[in-house]
């Protein structure tokens, strides 16, 4: 009988998490043996993907909700702050990267953009200004400005203030050194560098069909899509994170703690606007509040977005409701995933969160006029012939076990490892690709603890001279490593971006 193929590690779906995972194990391990296998023909095809990501620069400058306001008035800013130099690890990976020249051109896929939060009424300008409050002691934050003057706000965000009622009660904050970041770039820049490096490959329009235990290892059944043809490639690691596919792959896995979890999957879509004459009278990216009841995912945004080199407009998201786990994905996936062990959270969920589920239902029967509504809300000029709608991709938000309620849905990311770190699976959705270097480095910690500690660790310092913790607390440091960061990614005002070409 002919021997499996035996590699170290295989990573399942060729997105930002996986992407991120290979090339930094390559840089802690140049000998490891790695395979990234994808179902669709090229990189980045789902989540990653610009124009299915709501999240491209996520640092907690200003998204709303990471910020929630208790009873006694009080703002809680330990999510934002925590966010924020989660992305600052990222940008240490990405900057290192960029120094060794792994890839040209980081402008290619990050530039600068300021990041603004918008409020109206009373009671909205009293949270933003309170959120201002706490937040601007932080050195994190240190540089948000904050302003009821409507003509300092015509400056800031010149397309939005036309056309407003001369009563209304609004206000903003502002941070000028905001990113905006192409994830799809980035991945295929971390796949094309993967490629590149020996005892590497990624392959495409690759199903995985069977995952069984091998020994200390995983027997991994590989089909190819177009031919049919399956192998089967013996690996000692193997991870999963193929965005909404992820959980089926985990409950094929058979692993005891991928009991009780289930997945509540949520759509989303756009309005994207081309026309250069309105897209150059907005370059931010403007978070403002969610509807109440509406999921944390449906906070509305103006963004400008850079794709290719091309400048666009974003708006919305408008979440919607299909049973399916990806945009390319069957409409089976939802009641597929169910099992003995996940029915009882699911039905709890469901009866918890009806509301949500109306909500979801009546944002999909929105009429194209409707959806523009929400946009003058934003920009009160807007024209319909200036927008068109785009289908964002699937999040498939994460359902766990609940010893009060039986079961909640949980918005966010989940690392779900086997006991004995040969496996691993990300779970959940925002605030995703922002933080996806924490969130593998967490990985690295749980599944190879004994190299992290010992053979690793010398390179992992080398990589990131700061992690979250003393980011958080150290303000000279986080201000030396940003700074540093800046300049390697080319984000340095007036610094020539052809020095990377």
């Amino acid at each position: 009988m002919a021997q499996n193929e035996a590699v170290d590690v295989v990573l399942v779906g060729a997105g930002i998490m996986s992407a991120t995972l290979a090339v930094l194990l390559k840089e802690l391990d140049p000998a490891m043996k790695l395979e990234v296998v994808e179902l669709m023909d090229s990189g980045a095809a789902e989540s990653s993907n610009p124009w299915n990501n709501a999240g491209t620069g996520h640092a907690g400058l200003c998204e709303l909700n990471y910020t929630p306001q208790a009873a006694d008035g009080s703002i809680d800013i330990k999510k934002a702050v925590h966010i924020n130099t989660q992305f600052e690890v990222s940008r240490q990976f990405w900057a290192y990267l960029s120094k060794k020249g792994a890839f040209k051109n980081p402008r290619a896929f990050i530039n600068p953009i300021p990041h603004l939060s918008y409020v109206e009424g009373d009671k909205g300008v009293a949270f933003l200004k309170k959120r201002f409050e706490s937040l601007k002691p932080h050195h994190a934050f240190a540089e948000m400005e904050y302003t009821e003057d409507k003509a300092l706000m015509n400056e800031w965000m010149p397309l939005m203030m036309p056309g407003r009622p001369a009563d209304q009660h609004i206000a903003a904050t502002r941070v000028m050194k905001g990113t905006d970041v192409n994830f799809g770039a980035l991945t295929n820049k971390l796949l094309k560098h993967l490629a590149d490096t020996p005892e590497s490959q990624v392959k495409y329009s690759k199903k995985v069909t069977g995952l069984r235990r091998n020994g200390s290892g995983w027997t991994v059944t590989i089909k190819d899509v177009n031919s049919g043809s399956s192998r089967d490639v013996d690996a000692r690691f193997v991870f999963l994170g193929a965005g909404g596919a992820a959980l089926p792959l985990l409950q094929l896995s058979g692993i005891e703690e991928s009991k009780g979890f289930g997945g509540f999957p949520v759509s989303g879509q756009w309005l994207r606007c081309d026309n250069p004459e309105v897209v150059k009278r907005h370059q931010a990216k403007v978070y403002s509040q969610a509807a109440v009841g509406s999921p944390p995912m449906s906070v509305p945004h103006l963004d400008t977005r850079v794709v290719d080199g091309k400048t666009s407009l974003l708006f919305g998201p408008y979440a919607g409701f299909t049973t399916k786990f990806l945009k390319h994905g069957s409409f089976l996936d939802l009641p597929l995933s169910v099992r003995l062990g996940n029915i009882g959270p699911m039905l709890a969920v469901a009866r918890d969160n009806f509301d949500l589920t109306k909500y979801l239902v009546s944002e999909v029967m929105q009429s194209m006029e409707q959806r523009l509504e929400s946009l003058r809300r934003f920009y009160p000029e807007a024209k319909a012939e200036d927008w068109r709608l785009e289908v964002a991709g699937q999040r498939v938000q994460i359902i766990k076990k609940d010893p009060k309620k039986g079961g909640i849905l949980q918005f966010g990311t989940e690392l779900v490892a086997a006991k004995d770190g040969s496996l691993a699976a990300l779970l959940g959705a925002s605030p995703g690709a922002s933080v996806t270097v924490s969130i593998m480095l967490e990985l690295i910690e749980r599944c190879f603890p004994e190299q992290a500690k010992g053979a690793w660790a010398a390179k992992l310092n080398e990589i990131f001279p700061a992690r979250e913790k003393v980011l958080a607390t150290d303000a000279a440091l986080y201000h030396k490593i940003s700074a540093q960061n800046d300049e390697a990614l080319g984000l340095v005002e007036n610094q020539p971006t052809q020095s990377y070409a």
